[in-house]
């Protein structure tokens, strides 16, 4: 169990966030476009020019197209691609809801965030790039002592806020109880300054949540870099989507 938990202020109104956290998550992952909804992921050669609206013909009402684009892995050059959301999916039709630790304060945790001068991008692979891997952007360090262990986190830059990306032995345990999304999970870091200043964050591990590509295997989700694989079993949060399709 951690030693540095941050106390909750009001206990009965902790448990209460908590609770509307968790409502939140559910209607998430359900939402038309939640990632329950996510049923194709589509990347185009370079020379196909097909248009938002040319991919969305003929599809039922149930089905929305978003378009996206990112780096390709090897050339570096934009890959532009589409995404099919189908609001009445197979694993929409069949999600019992999201299996969860119960809510435990001693998992609150104090970090320190220390920012480096220009950030860093860290090597990344991720779950459909076959063991390659995609650099994201670091801005600075991430210390906290978790059961007596100091670690030093790499969290990148989503979109202004910190967001680490961790796996630790429940990932990998055979308890039916216990066992959480092997793959890793995702937290993000509370804090309201951005990211200039070394300064106190929180890691409140009770809304450590599965990764996007828990409800649907159309999402590429970043796996946890060797500095964020700790040793403790972290016993909080979200652990799997049920009925676990893994």
């Amino acid at each position: 169990m951690p030693v540095n938990a941050t106390p909750d202020a009001d206990p009965t109104a902790a448990h209460a966030a908590h609770d509307a956290w968790k409502a939140g998550r559910l209607a998430a992952v359900t939402a038309p476009q939640g990632n329950l909804a996510l049923i194709e992921t589509r990347w185009l050669d370079p020379e196909d020019a097909t248009t938002l609206e040319e991919a969305s013909a003929g599809l039922p009402d149930t089905v929305v197209v978003t378009e996206l684009t990112r780096r390709h892995l090897t050339t570096g050059e934009p890959e532009r691609g589409f995404r099919f959301w189908d609001a009445a999916s197979a694993r929409n039709r069949e999600f019992e809801g999201i299996a969860t630790f119960d809510y435990d304060p001693s998992w609150r945790l104090t970090g320190t965030f220390t920012p480096v001068d220009g950030g860093r991008a860290v090597p990344y692979e991720h779950l459909r790039d076959n063991g390659l891997s995609r650099e994201l952007p670091v801005p600075g360090d991430l210390a906290v002592t978790i059961d007596g262990t100091d670690y030093s986190l790499d969290a990148f830059d989503d979109g202004g806020t910190l967001l680490l990306v961790f796996a630790d032995p429940t990932n990998r345990t055979e308890d039916p109880e216990t066992r959480t999304y092997g793959p890793g999970r995702f937290l993000f870091v509370q804090d309201d300054s951005g990211l200039e200043g070394t300064r106190d964050v929180v890691l409140d591990f009770n809304r450590a949540f599965v990764p996007p590509c828990g409800f649907s295997d159309q999402y590429n989700c970043p796996l946890p870099p060797l500095s964020n694989r700790l040793t403790t079993p972290v016993r909080a949060g979200e652990r799997l989507p049920l009925p676990d399709p893994h």
